[in-house]
């Protein structure tokens, strides 16, 4: 047995085919193919998963119950197994009071040398956390910021109280909170609020406890009359009400605006707290400083008694430089993070651990990096094998394949297609296979020869916005402009600037769609009423037995196909319903066949089984486009919720095509996306202008960029060091730019033989 290898054997999770292969351990091993080929199964469902069971149930039941829950996944054996460390792109969860600073310890750190170091002495380290009572903002409650209530938002002075003047859900007309105010006997119901003396809307807005002199006899008897403020901020503000999600919520996030706490000016911490400095900065100052400039600051302080913890923050700070995310700031909310950034902080709390003999899994690392900075996280990741773990990657990005030790190359094709390895071996043999990966690697790249010119612009002027300072530029019309740039130069802020001026921009992003755990492809695209329909007709039965959320649900799972168990002080359980044998519909509506398939059969087809199954044009269209965008490989059964960020934006994207004369912006649509299939979703960009539309894109990859009509690169470095337009014109002109980082890495592309 080679104990220094993980062994495989039979490994069937998904649409895995019977795998089995040896990974060889404290080595670096990427797995490559296209989307859905199998990657994750094998890697994430598959080693990830067992790895965790396995040292979960090392735990005690009451611990187990409280930690994530791994089914045993569908493989004959595997081997020489290591605990796990799984650095995915999921968003750092997180309140208000989670940051950059608390999740990565670095602020435990900084609070512990201003403890030490900073005049006057205020107290021990706890004093100066946000979290603490004693230090945190009292107004605030140490989360920097304050609820207020927007009133223009919130009453329609052209309507009377029983016009429904209070616009919000149980303030409305004959709600419950309504009732208050029509029976207090202090107003004219049907008065206009627009013509209410002052002192009738004193009482109508500010009041607070006030005793009421001749109230409806309908006005509850112990009740003291409260003002719209004081109740709504009763209500609403000093607990997490079940009133202000869904619709409620919607409402409540359009009548309430955050602001800056007016009395901490947003540091989170109390005057005591502040008064606490070195030199001439206290803690939040420090906070607010980009990380590079924390770093400079840090470099300044020379007191041999804390010596040990300047090192301990340099080496922290350094490491977060190193991952490119130099431009953000220790105060910065883990909840704004994006995918990509959220997953290299979590790389970065890894670097400075003793542990050795782990399991390092990343999910595609290299999303959201310029290429200047792919090169920092490739240090990173050999940084983590060195140390003695085994590092996998699931990865597109060919400067982070080019690092492997070890290639595994899934494939042929994807869903029922894939699941297979179709290459292992070295980064050089892959080079020299017929794979797909291999072909994409070794094939010869080369800018567009013929790029657009447009006579009309979207032009901003003079704007300031974030990082942006006083920019100018102008964005053409009716052809492929990509915007260019590291993480953090701007080009988030450029997009929003020109979403703000022109309302008619549509933006397809990575975000979730909206929709039920019930939500599928076939829901989506309204193609399952259609085969309701037809079901219907050839077996003369009402319709609503082939829907899983009516008649035809099985009454067992109520049509989810699973049922899950929770077991108290044990692991809940999943198991597929016996009822329907997973299907979600009642055992009976499975002998109705449409053309010899039942809908269950019909369900599990992938989108290129079913565009050969079906003539009806209204379901052939909508699949034909889900066709055109790569997403063939999934079932029209499946669950919206289980998409990537890419799928979602190549769902979105598929619903654009035909129309004419809009506005596109897209945030890094190649996420996800194998090489071979960028140039498929090229084609379907160039139809877009093809199509008299404005095609707008964000983006870092090479292949997408070398096909624009116009560049606009922002830079030069990150926040501070950003903000500005580096570079707009033509791709060729960009690569004999000396200044642009872009065009440095666009050279080197082009004349790239590997």
């Amino acid at each position: 047995m080679n104990k220094q290898a993980i062994i495989v054997r039979g490994a069937r999770e998904n649409n895995l085919k019977n795998v089995s292969l040896e990974i060889p351990k404290k080595k670096i091993t990427v797995f490559t193919g296209i989307s859905g080929s199998g990657k994750s199964s094998l890697v994430f469902d598959t080693i990830a998963a067992e790895s965790q069971r396995l040292l979960n149930e090392t735990y005690d039941s009451f611990i187990r119950h409280r930690l994530q829950q791994y089914g045993k996944p569908d493989v004959d054996n595997m081997e020489n197994l290591s605990v796990s460390i799984i650095v995915n792109q999921k968003r750092i969860e997180g309140n208000a009071r989670s940051t950059v600073g608390t999740i990565t310890d670095i602020y435990s750190l900084l609070r512990l040398l201003f403890s030490r170091i900073g005049k006057p002495f205020v107290g021990h380290s706890t004093v100066f956390s946000f979290n603490n009572p004693q230090g945190m903002c009292s107004y605030c409650e140490g989360l920097g910021h304050v609820s207020a209530v927007d009133l223009k938002e919130l009453i329609d002075k052209d309507k009377s109280l029983n016009e429904g003047a209070i616009k919000f859900p149980s303030f409305e007309v004959g709600g419950w909170r309504w009732t208050r105010y029509v029976y207090s006997g202090l107003f004219d119901n049907d008065k206009k609020i627009k013509d209410y003396t002052p002192e009738e809307w004193n009482n109508l807005i500010y009041s607070d406890n006030l005793k009421l002199q001749n109230p409806d006899p309908q006005y509850p008897k112990t009740a003291i009359y409260e003002g719209i403020l004081p109740r709504f901020e009763r209500s609403f503000f000093k607990k997490e009400s079940s009133m202000v999600t869904g619709k409620n919520g919607i409402r409540y996030n359009e009548v309430v605006k955050q602001g800056i706490c007016p009395e901490c000016g947003g540091t989170r911490l109390n005057p005591k707290v502040l008064a606490c400095k070195y030199g001439d900065k206290n803690i939040a100052d420090c906070c607010n400083m980009q990380i590079d400039e924390l770093l400079d600051y840090i470099k300044t302080i020379h007191d041999e008694s804390v010596t040990p913890l300047l090192d301990a923050i340099k080496e922290n700070l350094q490491n977060l430089l190193g991952i490119g995310l130099g431009y953000l700031t220790l105060s910065r909310e883990t909840s704004s993070l994006s995918g990509g950034e959220s997953q290299r902080v979590k790389l970065v709390r890894h670097l400075g651990s003793s542990l050795t003999d782990l399991t390092y899994i990343f999910d595609e690392p290299s999303i959201g990096l310029h290429p200047n900075d792919v090169q920092k996280l490739n240090n990173l990741l050999i940084e983590l094998r060195n140390k003695g773990n085994t590092v996998l990657i699931v990865e597109h990005d060919p400067d982070v394949i080019a690092i492997a030790d070890y290639v595994v190359d899934m494939g042929i094709g994807a869903g029922k297609n894939g699941g297979n390895i179709v290459y292992n071996g070295s980064f050089a043999g892959l080079l020299e296979s017929d794979t797909l990966t291999g072909k994409y690697l070794k094939r010869k790249n080369q800018l567009k020869t013929e790029c657009r010119k447009s006579t009309n612009f979207l032009s901003l002027d003079n704007i300031s916005f974030h990082n942006l300072r006083n920019i100018s530029v102008q964005v053409p019309q009716k052809v492929l402009t990509v915007i260019t740039g590291v993480a953090g130069s701007g080009k988030s802020s450029l997009v929003y600037s020109l979403i703000n001026k022109n309302r008619n921009i549509t933006m397809i992003d990575q975000s979730a769609i909206r929709g039920s755990k019930r939500s599928s492809i076939a829901t989506y695209t309204g193609i399952l009423d259609i085969i309701r329909v037809l079901f219907s007709k050839q077996n003369r039965v009402r319709q609503s037995l082939f829907s899983s959320n009516s008649d035809g649900a099985c009454p067992e799972c109520k049509g989810l196909g699973a049922i899950s168990t929770d077991l108290a002080f044990l692991d809940a359980v999943e198991v597929r319903c016996e009822h329907c044998n997973g299907s979600g519909f009642k055992p009976e509506v499975l002998q109705y066949k449409l053309h010899g398939k039942n809908i269950m059969e019909i369900m599990s087809m992938t989108i290129n089984e079913a565009r050969a199954f079906f003539k009806e044009p209204e379901i052939v269209n909508p699949l034909e486009r889900l066709f055109e965008v790569g997403l063939d490989y999934l079932t029209i059964g499946q669950s919206l919720k289980t998409f990537s960020g890419g799928e979602r934006q190549r769902l979105k994207l598929a619903f654009e095509l035909g129309k004419k004369g809009n506005i596109y912006i897209f945030d890094e649509p190649t996420t996800g996306l194998h090489g071979s299939d960028i140039s498929r979703l090229i084609k379907l960009f160039e139809r877009l202008v093809d199509d008299k539309n404005t095609v707008i894109i964000i983006e870092h990859n090479m292949d997408i960029m070398s096909h624009a009509d116009w560049i606009i690169d922002m830079g030069l470095g990150a926040g501070k060091d950003g903000g500005k337009i580096i570079f707009e014109g033509y791709p060729k002109d960009i690569i004999s730019n000396e200044v642009s980082l872009t065009g440095k890495h666009l050279r080197r592309y082009l004349n790239e033989v590997r």
